[in-house]
């Protein structure tokens, strides 16, 4: 089985901790704890990847 990408939208309640990075051209990562809120970036809504869990 194939491991799916877990993507959240800025303001969506975090389902894994780990590392996340934005989607798209900019190179962000940052860790996010499992119930906590995805945060925006820069004042703007992205969409966030789960790199790594932890």
């Amino acid at each position: 089985m194939e491991n799916q990408k877990v993507i959240l939208s800025t303001g969506k309640r975090c389902t894994a901790s780990g590392e996340w990075e934005i989607e798209g051209r900019i190179s962000t990562s940052i860790y996010v704890s499992k119930g906590e809120m995805m945060p925006a970036y820069c004042g703007k809504n992205v969409k966030w990847i789960l790199v790594r869990k932890g």
